[in-house]
């Protein structure tokens, strides 16, 4: 038998002698009077004398450290991320009692009544009267020194990175906060938060790949939605002028640091702007959320300082010719010149060429908050023409730290423009392109009752939330993402077996 088969057998058979002393080995209310947070925030910086009259608590949590001595012995609880120390005295807590904290283990969790005092060193710490025991845990806690480092482990089981790495805590903390900064700004302006489709019979509002799925009674395919967009639209269309939803969407593509195929985006709508009012607003939404989620504009992300009060703005063509380091910088006009184009990438529009070229010479490059626009309309079939150049839409994405963040535009409402869109987007498929939009003959047939001059964005929360935090893995900011399988785990028949002795 392994040691950690040996220390599974030993803590199931610690149950029996606790539960042998009249407590419940799991699942007993315990009713608290503080969190350790409230306790540090009210009392961490109180002087000793401070403490007296005494202060009464009852906390619970798990307990992260141990250390008897003799008829006494200190130990940390943990809750929510926060530490404090309890300290039991035999002569306190009284003989049963301090039998329980002889058999206790790192990771089981209890509850603890008493008063605050301040130990000879200072320590803010319970002096313990009364324990209650909550839970026990049949599995050893990663060593206390170095807390949980295997990256693997930590996203598979992302319950022992919560326990064994507080700061983890935080990341997502904050990834809460920037959840309800968005919404409670989009809000104020009198955009409805909305449902959409996730399982859809057409995809669409995204050059992805979809995954598919079959509904049994129906006997049809269906896709996992790759985005909400157009089903947003259709409402716009329905008269619901200002529509946002917070979305799981799902693409059937790689797996890098910045990409998970399923992840969280805003996406909202607004009737009577354009991609200009929508890049005023960004701006505001975006500093906003910044200041409410780190409390402060300015963020370090992987030795860059970001200034979330102010966005940079270039076209694309001046943002190719900008960011371009080396041999053969081009001018503005040569990055408007189809030939020119077309000689510096093995794409098949000038369009497709430019994004191809933005994308390998500038876009990693863009590490102040920035929004790119002008694009071109072979890589934007839901956007609307520019009125003096119709090579090109009325696009921005909203870059940070070399990542897109952000992609809007002014709406194409023309449904006989739509039309021809996706039948672009269809030559492009024939041409072998797995990622073009399809043909949605009832999104036709939606705009063709009219649709309103309208602005829509997304923005993408786990990048959003990477930034922001200062990590470089979407998988840091995504509680369980996607993983290959794992393999036997190899607990159920060891506990099966134990269960019999």
């Amino acid at each position: 038998m392994s040691l950690e088969d040996e220390l599974l057998k030993q803590r199931l058979s610690r149950i029996r002698e606790i539960e042998a002393l009249g407590y419940r080995a799991y699942g007993q209310r315990f009713e608290f009077t503080h969190t350790v947070a409230d306790i540090l925030a009210g009392y961490g910086s109180k002087t000793a004398e401070e403490l007296v009259p005494e202060v009464r608590v009852r906390v619970a949590g798990r307990l992260m450290t141990l250390r008897h001595m003799g008829k006494a012995g200190f130990a940390h609880l943990q809750q929510n991320g926060e530490r404090l120390q309890i300290y039991v005295k035999k002569d306190a807590v009284g003989d049963r009692d301090f039998q329980l904290f002889k058999l206790l283990d790192i990771g089981d969790i209890i509850g603890v009544e008493g008063y605050l005092f301040r130990t000879r060193t200072g320590e803010l710490s319970i002096h313990a009267e009364k324990l209650e025991f909550l839970s026990k845990t049949l599995l050893s806690m990663p060593e206390k020194w170095h807390g949980l480092e295997d990256v693997e482990i930590r996203y598979r089981q992302r319950y022992l990175d919560l326990i064994a790495n507080p700061e983890v805590r935080k990341v997502f903390v904050t990834r809460a906060r920037i959840v309800t900064s968005l919404r409670r700004q989009l809000e104020a302006k009198g955009f409805i938060e909305v449902e959409t489709p996730m399982m859809q019979p057409l995809y669409g509002g995204a050059a992805a790949r979809p995954f598919v799925t079959h509904h049994n009674t129906l006997d049809i395919d269906l896709y996992l939605r790759i985005a909400p967009e157009l089903y947003l639209k259709r409402l716009v269309v329905g008269g619901m002028e200002r529509v946002y939803e917070i979305n799981r969407n799902f693409r059937n593509e790689g797996l890098s640091k910045n990409h998970n195929p399923e992840f969280t985006m805003l996406e909202f709508y607004q009737a009577y702007t354009d991609f200009r009012g929508l890049m005023d607003f960004s701006e505001e939404l975006i500093g906003q959320v910044a200041l409410e989620a780190t409390g402060g504009h300015q963020v370090e992300f992987d030795g860059h300082q970001l200034d979330f009060s102010h966005f940079e703005r270039y076209t694309m063509r001046e943002a190719l010719v900008h960011f371009w380091e080396g041999d053969g910088k081009p001018t503005v006009e040569e990055a408007s010149d189809p030939e020119w184009l077309r000689g510096q990438s093995g794409k098949a529009t000038p369009g497709e060429a430019l994004t191809d070229l933005f994308e390998r010479h500038a876009e990693h490059k863009l590490i102040q908050p920035t929004f790119v626009y002008d694009y071109p309309v072979e890589t934007s079939p839901l956007s609307k023409q520019k009125p003096d150049d119709p090579t090109q839409v009325e696009r921005f994405e909203v870059f940070a730290a070399g990542m897109e963040i952000g992609n809007a535009f002014t709406e194409l409402n023309d449904p006989q423009e739509q039309r021809r869109r996706f039948e672009m987007q269809l030559a492009m498929r024939e041409r072998g392109d797995e990622e073009a939009h399809q043909m949605d003959e009832d999104y036709v047939r939606a705009l063709a009752y009219g649709m309103p001059p309208a602005g829509g964005e997304g923005i993408g929360i786990d990048r959003l939330t990477m930034i922001l935090t200062g990590c470089r893995s979407i998988r840091d900011v995504i509680l369980f993402p996607l993983l290959r399988p794992e393999g036997p785990i190899e607990l159920v028949g060891l506990m099966r077996e134990l269960d019999k002795l």
